[in-house]
């Protein structure tokens, strides 16, 4: 698990640690020293703690103006006994939210497992949004299955055409703007 890093590549587009507006700002990373674990095994030093013991996160890009963010998420998203939504949406969403942002790209490809527990903090999520979106992107068969299976869906869209995008050949704004496409297309039908 060390060797999983954060998508680097739009570093030089944005960085969480010198956005004023981010929940992670003035954050120092070390490239080398690994402290922080998910079940004794250690994670690489880049990924950003919110409150939870399993599920980590980096927030690759925020736009304001846009009013987007793509997170890309690893580990092991635990509601049922770490309530993580509860801290993501407290520590993190409500921040971004404050700020103006109100569509989301949730890269899931390293997020492992999922344990769900109430629907709550995503229903309040969604609420908090309005006109906006949730779409979670590559996340593995079995973790969209527990999403699914408490009706979390509803609010974070999920697989289908979303599994099959490469977002690592896209520019923030590119990404953005083909989510925003097959959303509205698919508000419309």
């Amino acid at each position: 698990m060390q060797d999983i890093e954060p998508f680097y590549n739009w570093r030089g587009l944005y960085d969480s640690a010198e956005d004023d507006s981010s929940p992670f700002h003035g954050r120092v990373y070390s490239e080398f020293q690994y402290s922080t674990t998910i079940y004794n095994h250690y994670i690489h030093p880049q990924w950003d703690e919110f409150g939870s013991e399993t599920l980590y996160l980096k927030v690759l890009f925020a736009d304001y103006e846009n009013e987007f963010a793509v997170i890309e998420l690893m580990g092991e998203w635990n509601d049922a006994i770490g309530n993580d939504i509860m801290f993501l949406k407290r520590d993190v969403i409500d921040e971004m939210i404050h700020c103006g942002i109100k569509n989301y790209i949730l890269i899931g490809e390293n997020v492992l497992n999922m344990h769900t527990s109430e629907e709550d903090y995503y229903e309040e999520w969604f609420d908090d949004i309005e006109d906006g979106w949730i779409v979670g992107l590559n996340f593995r068969d079995h973790v969209i299955a527990e999403f699914n299976s408490v009706g979390i869906d509803q609010y974070i869209v999920f697989g289908g055409r979303f599994d099959e995008i490469n977002w690592r050949k896209y520019q923030p704004q590119d990404l953005f703007n083909l989510i925003n496409l097959f959303m509205t297309r698919r508000l419309e039908a």
